[in-house]
């Protein structure tokens, strides 16, 4: 994964965050940077075979039960773990996992943690790389650029909770795609079209082995239905609540969770990820801890899910945008 790397000409979040940064590097001690920063394989791999021990449970259930009231949350639960497939692959492209470099097995790695949603690997690393360096630029940021609702209406919001999110999603990549160099685009080319042949390769299987009902609940349902909405709640947390002036709150402060952390791997912590994008995912409730004096003097204040869904849901708030400020006008 390390030839892929972000677009040298977004470079709105180095030039803006000078001052941010020496004020939390003066946060934290080197002791604790030091600490925050250790990458521990076993940790990383822990969570992998546990998500890799829940597809194999939920997929038994999914296979056997036929009572809705039985599969329908363990489809929920599937689509979960396809979802957090994309936090693992998260933490391959930022070169978390192993100490030193590792570029083969992190190609390898990503490949399977990427399979699991059809999504080509190189195309989400270069997406990613190039949304932390032009954040709070909505040009330069790809997510915000192509992927967030041009238009604030529940609607459309609505969308990316269901399977309109693939196609949103995939005409995104595309508009960014077609600027990047030609053998990257041959690369992503080659990815996707494997990740396709390997899900039609699954879906038949299934059919063969079960049955239509056994595709539906084991693949499809999770996939197409619950998969889009641990996303869009995922996506509520990262940017759509913040203060445009304040590249501190370029991202969304999300309160610490046991059950959120568990649930989403712990990229809840999204806001510290940008802060320290080299602190590995297991961390990244310590470092939220740290930080609470500096959100303190600051004046920041942390949203749970809860609250962030009924503003964006409900109260109808525009995304990268200063909820507070609304609701007082």
């Amino acid at each position: 994964m390390s030839a892929i790397t972000h677009d040298p000409s977004r470079r709105h979040w180095a030039g803006a965050t000078r001052a941010l940064r020496r004020e939390l590097a003066a946060e934290l001690d080197r002791e604790h940077l030091r600490a925050l920063h250790r990458k521990q394989p076993w940790k990383h791999f822990v969570v992998a075979v546990r998500q890799l021990a829940l597809l194999g449970l939920c997929t038994w259930g999914l296979w056997k039960l036929s009572n809705p009231l039985l599969w329908i949350p363990l489809a929920l639960l599937q689509g979960l773990t396809f979802f957090n497939g994309t936090i693992l692959l998260h933490e391959v492209l930022h070169h978390l996992v192993w100490p030193g470099q590792r570029d083969a097995a992190e190609r390898r790695l990503g490949l399977v943690y990427a399979i699991l949603t059809g999504i080509s690997p190189t195309q989400f690393t270069r997406w990613h790389l190039d949304h932390h360096a032009g954040l709070g630029n909505p040009e330069q940021d790809p997510k915000r650029h192509h992927l967030s609702p041009k238009r604030n209406s529940r609607l459309l919001k609505v969308l990316y909770f269901t399977p309109a999110l693939f196609p949103i999603y995939f005409a995104a990549a595309r508009r960014e795609t077609a600027g990047y160099p030609e053998p990257l685009r041959r690369r992503i080319g080659r990815e996707r079209r494997a990740a396709i042949a390997f899900h039609l390769l699954l879906a038949g299987l299934l059919y063969v082995l079960g049955g239509p009902a056994v595709l539906l609940r084991v693949h499809i349902i999770p996939l197409l239905l619950g998969f889009p909405v641990w996303f869009a709640i995922n996506r509520v947390g990262q940017h759509y609540r913040i203060d445009p002036d304040d590249p501190a709150e370029w991202g969304t402060l999300v309160k610490g969770s046991l059950v959120w952390d568990h649930l989403f791997l712990w990229s809840n912590y999204h806001l510290e990820h940008h802060y320290f994008p080299g602190v590995p995912f297991y961390n990244l409730p310590r470092l939220h801890r740290l930080l609470r004096p500096f959100y303190r003097r600051r004046g920041m204040r942390a949203m749970g899910y809860g609250e962030l869904l009924w503003g964006w849901l409900i109260l109808n708030r525009p995304p990268h945008t200063d909820w507070e400020t609304a609701a007082a006008e």
